[in-house]
């Protein structure tokens, strides 16, 4: 299940202590992952994680934790990533949409910016969203980087477009309306038709790079921040408060009228920030030291080990699936 740039250990990290330090809550137990219940409390049901790679990393620890008790069968699906534990009739699926919304990722074969189209919801997973029980939305990495934004056919503005005669509009804005057009759609789509769907929007993780991660940055502690030795980053802060505002205002002012409507938000922000030793680093590829050390080695200090941190982000969802339960 393991992701071959995230198998840590297999790929010669040796300093193991971030295995075996636990978040642990102020005001509240937080249980140890129990993959007979989460099972149990799926049964017939359908959980699908929809966004970037971290949304991919979130499913694959997921999925190692449940294969300790059923095995999971990977089962055809156009569109997605889809698992099926017949044990409980129960499907995981990863749907890879980075924007939520509809959008053409920048490469070096194309355009070297997004294309995003803030108004529109990425029908490769909404077309499905009436077949889906549980929702995990992932978003986030892919708009920090140069984007052009588009609102009908028309351009509205741009982030970091060096040579475009656009009106840089910056990240936040487009973000929030990614992110407001995403749930608008999924309550539309579910409206009038008897479908209960429980919406989590998993709030932003923020990665560890130590220097720029397009110049060298590195992630090398391997040891976890202590509370208080470290502060949310400005944009960090500002992308979870958008979150955390929008599942708010979406929970007050729709969930409560719409029958079989659910929506929460899985915080992680904080927790994760305190986790700089739990990356990949220099181990996203097997052995980078075995040779000496080179002048240039490639670092992950935005996707995590596993097993790893990221654990904790599916005991915490548990603990929210027990409770809507």
């Amino acid at each position: 299940m393991i992701k071959e740039s995230q198998n840590c250990i297999i790929n010669g990290r040796n300093d193991t202590s971030y295995l075996y330090w636990r978040w642990k809550p102020s005001d509240c137990h937080l249980p140890r992952f129990e993959p007979n219940i989460f099972l149990q409390l799926t049964k017939n049901r359908h959980v699908a994680f929809v966004g970037d790679s971290l949304a991919r990393n979130q499913i694959e620890s997921l999925l190692c934790m449940l294969a300790t008790v059923s095995t999971p069968k990977r089962v055809h699906h156009k569109g997605s990533n889809k698992w099926h534990f017949s044990s409980q009739n129960a499907s995981l699926s990863f749907y890879w949409s980075p924007f939520l919304v509809q959008g053409v990722q920048r490469s070096s074969t194309g355009p070297p910016h997004n294309i995003i189209h803030l108004d529109l919801v990425n029908e490769k997973w909404a077309k499905e969203v009436d077949q889906m029980d549980l929702l995990v939305l992932s978003f986030g990495n892919w708009l920090l980087v140069p984007s052009v934004y588009y609102e009908g056919d028309k351009v509205i503005g741009c982030l970091n477009c060096t040579g475009l005669n656009y009106t840089d509009i910056g990240f936040y804005g487009p973000f929030r309306k990614a992110l407001r057009t995403t749930l608008n759609s999924i309550i539309e789509r579910i409206q009038g038709k008897g479908n209960d769907i429980h919406v989590i929007v998993r709030t932003f993780s923020p990665s560890h790079f130590e220097g720029d991660w397009d110049k060298g940055g590195t992630c090398s502690k391997t040891k976890p921040y202590r509370k208080g030795k470290m502060q949310l980053g400005e944009v960090d802060a500002e992308i979870r408060k958008i979150e955390m505002e929008e599942v708010e205002n979406f929970a007050m002012s729709r969930a409560k009228q719409l029958r079989g409507f659910r929506l929460e938000a899985l915080d992680v922000t904080e927790l994760a920030l305190l986790r700089p030793d739990g990356h990949p680093g220099a181990y996203m590829n097997p052995f980078p030291f075995a040779n000496g050390v080179p002048e240039n080695v490639q670092n992950d200090c935005v996707h995590w080990c596993l097993p790893g941190p990221i654990d904790t982000w599916n005991d915490i969802f548990l603990e929210m699936v027990k409770r809507w339960s």
